[in-house]
Parts: C-alpha cells; structure tokens; sequence
C-alpha cells in the first residue's frame, strides 16, 4: 500500500492503492464470504474466488499483450463476469472504457476516435455490433464472453497460470472511463482514477453503512465496488437493469425471499416495480434493515409506499450524479408532515443535508453561461444564502474534478483559487 494525503474541500483523506489490492485484501480476510451472487447467471463468487479469477483473467490480458495504460472497452451486463474483468483490469492497470451502444454505431465512433481502446471485451451478443461498427472491428485484441466468436479469443481462464502482480497506482491512475452522448451529440467521457474510486467508495461507505458481512441486492454497478471494497455480498437482480421501469419483480423478489438481504439501494423505477408487486400480493419486504433510492428524483409518495412495505426499515432518498455520487440524503422517517406538503405543492424535493466528504453552495442561476475563475472571497461573497434557489455547486475528493480533454468543463466546472467546483445543473 502506498500512502498519500490528499486534501480536498477540507477533507484529508489518506491512502492510494490499486482498486485491486483492496479485493485482494477482502480475499484475505474472509476468503469464503460470498463476494457476487449472480444467480440470473448460476454463479456464486466467493471473495477468495472472485480475486482469484481477476489473477487468472489478468494473465490473459497480460498473454494477449496487453499492459499497463490500454484501456479496454466493455460491452458485457451487470455480471459476475463484468467484475471479473474489472478486475483483471486494474490488476494490470489497464482503463476499464463503457459506453452506451443504443446511442448508435456514430456514438460508438466518437467514443473510440476520442479515446482508441487496445481490447474489446465482450459478451457474444455484443460482438454482433461490429457488423454495423467500423471502429469495433479495428480493435486489435477482443476477447468473446460466452460462445466463440470467429476473429475473437475465448475468454476462458486458465486455472494453472501463475498469478499476475498487481500494477502500482497511484490516486491519478486511471481506472474507469465512461462516456455520456453530451447535449450536442458529441459525446462527453467521465474519467474516474483510482484515487477518486477509492474517496468514492469511503463516501458510500459512510453514507450507506456498509457492513462486512451483509447482503445488498445490488442495482447500480458503482456500487457493487463500494459493496466489495467493503465486503459486502452482492447480490445481482435477476432483471434486465438497462430498463428499470420494466422488471419482472416476482423473479427479483423470489431472489429477495431466498437471499434475505439486509439492504438496497436502487432507482426508483425499479422500486416502484418492487412496490407494485409487493402490493398486489399482499407481500412485505421483511428482511431490509435499509432501503435507499437514488439516480432519479425520489418522490414522497414513493418513500412512505416503501416504508410500509418494510416498516422495519431506514428508507433513504439519496441525491448524486455521475460526477458527484452521493452529495446528500434523507431518510424517510426524517420528513416532517410540512416539509412532504411542500412537496407535493410543486416546491421542490428535500434531498437532506449534504455528507460529511462534500463541499455544497447555492450560486446565483446563470446556467448555460460560464463561471470564471475567481477568489475565495469573491466567491463565498457571490453564494445565496439559505432559503434562496439558485444553482447547487459541489466540491470534494469524490467530485469529478473533470471531463477527458477539458470536453465539458466550460459549463459545468469552475475554479475558485485553484480549487475545481462542479456545477450540477439543478
């Protein structure tokens, strides 16, 4: 491990490793702990299994000559497999690369020209893309997850081969790449190293108690990091997550009675689904301890539904994005009965206080015009003051800093004093 103070909106946080190292050391600790269960797929990883895998998948990268600094593009669910590889990845510090192949073959374009990748790593179905996209097909290495693929390695591991060292990061390391269509079409990447993963996940950590030990039915693959580096079991929905809203939550809830988890934290389409269901056949959601919902605006009415459906339960609205997750919540409970009334009168969604690791100010709506760069005290001197609506800006070591080649920056970062604030457009 190798240690480094970073200082950030007045947090200090310390350490900078290889997102790796941090599963290698849960692998340790509690070897047979379940890690992922990905029953949709009838694969069960232990934390000693799973960190296994990564080695074994990390030579394969290795053989394939791949190395430190490629990025590999990902066209694979949510899945054992997806953390198996992601794994592997950071293991050899390689750039896990993701993008949105239903924006088109032109999105697919941008995003390679503007960030080539060295490998596509992708389930069978996936490589059917390369059909109607050029830029897939240039891809020097691609590996074929499932059925084989003429032009593409099998990726199959091999259980004889010597471990791979895990490459030396530091906290500028990159570690994810993800890629967004922008307003203009031209698409905008999100480039998250590994010190931001690791201020991240002690942020969701905090935020959402993660506890050693406990099953979360995981919905949103950030998370699923946070859940590992933690050693937190988790366990995968038995749904198509790319459509949240259109579930099928008697399979998700029989996973529910079989696994009993402790917690959740999902949008909230898929909790609506869940709450439909429940509803409709009289049923509870008897083993969360908590519940938190996220990714999109958490109504009221949502939040009570849920807490009745699991009275033994924190339900917690949680508000982030992309590139601030999370920046504050509220649990249910927490509401009062005229704070929900101006609600429901058009007022606004209370979203709580922000936590601890952020930075947050309300600036005076000029949204669609640039921030210059300014002082501490000029700044400070131009923030509303409470009770004033305006434009919520945030900072913080797990505040995207910025976007891959400055594309994005102009209207939604700033500085004050050298230090970067983003500006989430709400």
């Amino acid at each position: 491990m190798k240690s480094v103070t970073v200082e950030a909106s007045q947090v200090v946080w310390v350490a900078s490793m290889n997102i790796a190292e941090i599963l290698q050391s849960q692998a340790q600790d509690r070897p047979h702990t379940l890690a992922i269960i990905d029953s949709r797929r009838s694969q069960m990883l232990s934390f000693a299994a799973l960190n296994l895998a990564a080695e074994q998948a990390a030579a394969l990268l290795s053989q394939a000559g791949l190395q430190a600094g490629d990025a590999a593009l990902i066209l694979q669910p949510m899945s054992a497999d997806l953390y198996i590889v992601l794994m592997a990845l950071f293991r050899v510090g390689m750039t896990a690369m993701f993008l949105d192949p239903s924006a088109g073959p032109q999105h697919i374009e941008r995003c390679c020209k503007l960030y080539p990748p060295q490998a596509l790593i992708a389930s069978s179905k996936a490589h059917l893309l390369k059909l109607r996209s050029p830029a897939l097909r240039r891809i020097r290495v691609q590996f074929a997850i499932g059925f084989p693929i003429p032009g593409a390695r099998r990726w199959q591991l091999n259980k004889t081969t010597a471990p791979t060292p895990i490459h030396p990061s530091n906290a500028d390391s990159p570690a994810l790449l993800t890629f967004t269509s922008g307003s203009t079409g031209q698409p905008k990447a999100a480039l998250r190293t590994h010190g931001f993963l690791l201020a991240q996940h002690q942020v969701l950590a905090s935020s959402l108690s993660l506890t050693p030990g406990q099953i979360d039915l995981t919905t949103l693959p950030i998370f699923v990091l946070a859940n590992l580096a933690s050693g937190v079991t988790s366990l995968l929905p038995d749904a198509d997550l790319r459509r949240p809203g259109q579930i099928q939550a008697d399979r998700v809830f029989a996973q529910i009675q079989k696994y009993q988890p402790q917690s959740t934290a999902a949008s909230p389409a898929f909790l609506e689904r869940l709450a439909q269901h429940c509803e409709s056949h009289g049923q509870k959601l008897s083993s969360f301890e908590k519940i938190f919902s996220g990714g999109a605006p958490v109504f009221p009415g949502l939040l009570e539904r849920l807490q009745q459906l699991a009275p033994q339960a924190e339900v917690t609205a949680v508000y982030g994005s992309t590139e601030a997750e999370p920046i504050a919540h509220i649990a249910n409970h927490h509401l009062q009965p005229t704070d929900r009334i101006a609600m429901l009168e058009g007022k606004g969604l209370l979203v709580g206080r922000p936590v601890a690791e952020i930075q947050l100010r309300i600036w005076p709506d000029r949204w669609g015009e640039a921030i210059d760069p300014c002082s501490t005290p000029e700044f400070v001197a131009a923030c509303l003051p409470a009770g004033k609506v305006g434009e919520i800006v945030v900072s913080g070591a797990h505040v995207l800093p910025g976007y891959l080649q400055g594309r994005g920056n102009e209207e939604t970062k700033f500085q004050v004093d050298g230090l970067t604030w983003h500006r989430t457009g709400d």
